[in-house]
């Protein structure tokens, strides 16, 4: 039986940019009337929910099987054109599938895709028992979007034969190194092999890893195929739409929270490949350090144990292999933006939302000898279930009531990577920095626009205030900077926009939905239900903010963000609301803070590197096929491996930065050797980074009359 439920008070969300990993557990096949039911609560609170319901129609369903076909076969290895041709009979038929609550497409994908991956069991096993030929001049495409579905059996096994192929090249390849260094170093306990010993022991790893692989995806449960089907349908909605079965919603939860044992990477799966989407701020891999956000992992090995493949992997199995409990290694083999491949190692730990919290550091200029406050604040936190837990903005007034003691000359408030979080107390955080008036407009469905307003009427720091922001600032990042910006109050720096996310998220237990408890536990709905608006009345949804001054980014030629989702909501604009701009005896030029900046820039030896770096990754990123002759691959890799020690000098220690902990935070640290190092390693970080060197520079001529 299928209750109504409407007017759910929940907590909203304004991160969802990212898609985090989650594990699921093998589960007994669902009923079919639960797989029914989940359906139709589904649909039932998108259509009465969703802040812009679309018709169930056939452009719809176009939708939906265009989602659910790439996510079937995201390499274009196992379909065939025929198995497409098949499947694309109900192209503009799931609308009718879903209204009578059928399931006859998403069985026939099943079955088809079933039978493929039983058949390329027998073709990677029968490929991988003779030698490859190295010498040939053969080629491979990466991008998957570039290939098309091939017509017959005998091409499918040609693209296995290239891919197994490849994977045997990158594997001999590391061996050949690994051999050279170790002659080279005239290390004796290193035992030689020839090439052809070296390249049957390479395909022998890619048999174990395939086996592996294949293993896993036998594990595959009816729930999954539903799961995945049924996002599909939300994700036609919009890209934050989706739906989370039990197990991935308390993963989900863990992500959130930040408390869990494992590196502390959101990932996301994209096209076969498991992708690094943000690192959690203090997380041993931020720790480590050489982790970063677009690296791509090709493999996860347990310590010394034998490396897993993880390319073509479910997200959520990867997930399980890259979690582990506290203290123990793991070895993550990543391919980094520019097309190098390396392994490095992480120590598991507890990731405790304590590192997600704000905090701050004093910035001297050397030369000019100036002090000025930095504060970063990782996500807009809020602790929604405890009433006394610990929220973003008033830890942020804290750091500026200690900031002020300091006698700092300004502030610098780094949003970069912030993903978002608590729209109440981003609204509450720009409130510090004005005396009153509006800091968003939200708008919810077919309602008038709501007002936040600034809710305290002191302004807790008046000076200047440069905000710092790059391509990953989204969603409450960019109510932040949009506000400061619209008043006037502060100048953003940074990439040439952000994120783009101009949407708010709720989640809805849909176990409320429904009277039946044998039909529970039926997962969550995450679903869109807001839009927010500057208070001069456009959207950030698609555009972002863009800084008052651009900096160099290695990002830049390469597209990112809320544009690059697949039918993302528009932008659009409404009525600004009233707002009286920031009226201070120290107003500056903006125009003029400009041109000094821009001055620096050009003069500025690093930032021209940075520029270098950008259009080589963009070159990088553009040349999708790979040879597959060895000589000339390893060739192309001491290429790249050569052009990216020209780049060592972008993370150099800026003689001009001195970066010290306050000295409030010292005495309450004092004792506590995790809590110091983990300060020294903050400090240290910021020492090299040339944003910081600018955004001081900015404040400094903000002061300067």
């Amino acid at each position: 039986m299928i209750r109504k439920f409407f007017g759910l008070t929940l907590p909203f969300i304004i991160t969802g940019v990212f898609v985090f990993g989650h594990s699921q557990e093998n589960q007994n096949p669902p009923l079919p009337e639960k797989g029914e039911a989940i359906l139709r609560v589904i649909m039932q609170d998108l259509a009465s929910e969703h802040y812009e319901p679309l018709p169930i129609d056939n452009q719809f369903s176009e939708r939906v099987y265009n989602l659910y076909l790439d996510d079937l076969d995201p390499t274009k290895r196992f379909l065939l054109q025929p198995d497409v041709a098949e499947l694309e009979k109900y192209k503009t038929k799931i609308d009718n599938q879903i209204l009578d609550v059928s399931f006859d497409f998403l069985n026939l994908s099943v079955k088809i895709i079933d039978e493929r991956v039983a058949e390329a069991k027998t073709y990677y096993n029968q490929i991988l028992q003779q030698p490859f030929d190295f010498t040939k001049e053969e080629s491979l495409e990466l991008d998957s979007k570039k290939l098309g579905y091939v017509q017959t059996k005998e091409e499918l096994k040609t693209r296995w034969y290239q891919s197994l192929k490849y994977q045997t090249m990158v594997r001999l390849a590391d061996m050949m190194e690994e051999q050279e260094k170790a002659v080279e170093k005239g290390d004796k306990t290193y035992k030689s092999r020839n090439l052809e010993e070296m390249e049957a022991e390479a395909r022998q790893k890619v048999l174990k890893t395939q086996d592996s692989w294949f293993n896993r995806m036998d594990k595959i449960t009816p729930d999954d195929r539903l799961a995945a089907y049924l996002n599909a349908i939300t994700s036609a909605y919009d890209p934050h739409s989706n739906y989370f079965p039990p197990k991935a919603k308390e993963d989900f939860d863990i992500s959130l929270s930040g408390r869990l044992e494992g590196i502390g990477a959101t990932l996301q799966e994209k096209d076969g490949y498991i992708k690094v989407i943000s690192i959690v701020p203090g997380s041993p891999s931020a720790r480590q350090g050489e982790l970063q956000v677009d690296d791509v992992i090709l493999k996860v090995a347990q310590g010394a144990d034998e490396p897993v493949d993880v390319v073509d992997m479910r997200l959520d199995d990867a997930v399980q292999l890259i979690r582990g409990k506290k203290g123990t290694e793991v070895r993550l083999t990543i391919k980094k933006v520019d097309g190098t491949v390396k392994v490095i190692s992480i120590i598991r730990d507890v990731v405790m939302i304590e590192e997600g919290y704000a905090k701050s550091a004093l910035v001297k200029d050397t030369q000019l000898a100036t002090t000025t406050g930095y504060i970063n604040l990782p996500k807009f936190y809020a602790d929604f279930n405890h009433q006394d837990g610990r929220n973003c903005a008033d830890d942020v007034a804290k750091e500026i009531s200690k900031l002020k003691a300091e006698g700092v000359n300004g502030i610098i408030l780094d949003l970069r990577d912030n993903g978002g979080g608590s729209l109440r107390d981003v609204v509450d955080m720009a409130g510090l920095f004005v005396d009153s008036g509006p800091i968003v407009q939200v708008k919810s469905r077919d309602e008038v626009p709501y007002v936040y307003e600034d809710r305290d009427p002191q302004t807790h720091y008046g000076g200047p205030l440069v905000i710092l922001v790059n391509q990953f600032s989204a969603s409450a990042s960019e109510i932040m900077a949009a506000a400061m910006q619209d008043y006037g109050r502060a100048v953003i720096v940074g990439s040439k926009a952000t994120y783009g996310k101009g949407t708010v998220q709720r989640f809805t237990n849909l176990d409320a939905l429904v009277a039946d408890n044998a039909l529970r536990p039926m997962g969550s709905l995450k679903l869109t239900i807001q839009k927010f608006y500057r208070i001069n009345g456009h959207t950030t949804q698609l555009n972002g903010v863009i800084p008052d001054i651009t900096l160099p980014d290695k990002y830049a030629q390469i597209e990112v963000g809320e544009k690059e989702q697949q039918y993302a909501m528009p932008f659009d604009q409404i009525a600004a609301t009233k707002y009286t701009p920031w009226q201070s005896p120290n107003s500056f030029s903006i125009e003029k803070i400009k041109s000094q900046s821009h001055q620096r820039i050009d003069n500025n030896s690093t930032f021209q590197l940075i520029e270098q770096q950008a259009a080589y990754l963009k070159e990088q990123r553009d040349n999708t096929t790979e040879t597959l002759n060895l000589e000339k691959y390893r060739a192309e890799q001491k290429q790249n491996e050569a052009q990216n020690k020209k780049f060592n000098d972008i993370t150099r220690v800026i003689p001009e930065l001195a970066i010290q902990s306050l000295q409030s935070d010292v005495s309450e640290m004092a004792g506590d050797t995790a809590k110091l190092a983990r300060a020294k390693d903050f400090t240290t970080k910021l020492t090299k980074d040339v944003y910081l060197l600018e955004a001081v520079s900015i404040i400094n001529d903000m002061n300067t009359r």
